[in-house]
Order: C-alpha cells, then sequence, then structure tokens
C-alpha cells in the first residue's frame, strides 16, 4: 500500500504559479512512477503529468506541456507540480497517483491522493 497527499492547491491569478506537492507514505516510494491528473466537475479525469521512478523520463499534456514541470524526490518520497502561467482553464481538482507501470491511462494507477483543489481567476 502506498499512502500519497497532496498540498499546495489555493487561488491564483491568471498568470501566476503554483507548486503542487504529493507526500508519499508506505511502499518504497522509488518503485513507483508518478503522475498528475486533474478533474472538473462532471468531467472524466484526465492526465496532467507523469514521471518514471528514476525522474529520467517525464510526460505531460499538450494543454501544460511548456507551462507545468514534474519532478520528484525519492529521497523525501514527494513528487511536485510546478504550475506556471496558470489559465482559468487550469482550475480543477488536482489528483497525485502512483503506478507500477509509466503510463498516462488512468485506469493503471494503483494508488490515489485525496485530491487539491486549485483555482485560477481571471
Amino acid at each position: 500500500q502506498v499512502q500519497l497527499v497532496e498540498s499546495g492547491g489555493g487561488l491564483v491569478q491568471a498568470g501566476g504559479s503554483l507548486r503542487l506537492s504529493c507526500a508519499a507514505s508506505g511502499r518504497t516510494f522509488s518503485s513507483y512512477h508518478m503522475g498528475w491528473f486533474r478533474q472538473i466537475p462532471g468531467k472524466e479525469r484526465e492526465f496532467v503529468a507523469a514521471i518514471s521512478w528514476s525522474g529520467g523520463s517525464t510526460r505531460y499534456a499538450d494543454s501544460v506541456k511548456g507551462r507545468f514541470s514534474i519532478s520528484r524526490d525519492n529521497a523525501k518520497s514527494t513528487v511536485y507540480l510546478q504550475m506556471n502561467s496558470l489559465k482559468p482553464e487550469d482550475t480543477a481538482v488536482y489528483y497525485c497517483a502512483a503506478s507500477s507501470r509509466y503510463t498516462i491511462v488512468v485506469a493503471l494507477y494503483d494508488y490515489w491522493g485525496q485530491g487539491t483543489q486549485v483555482t485560477v481567476s481571471s
């Protein structure tokens, strides 16, 4: 089992920045690939970014490429999502998740955090 707790969400103006953190506990964090996803009420959860267990590979949704950056610190069992140049359409609940596979597919993630709200005002 892996327990994930997100933090760092909040209200920010368009053009601003936020950094989300996801702290993991339980089984060996460094053995899992990690992802960030987001969800708006009434819509399906969508992929935002993923990072391999070593941090050597990353992937991003086209909608955030060039603005968001995913990173991890295995010594601290934490994964981060740096979000710059935020837009109102980035408003959502953001979730981190852990998977034994390096993937963008929501259904292939095994463990999920409770989510943190990000609201971007225009």
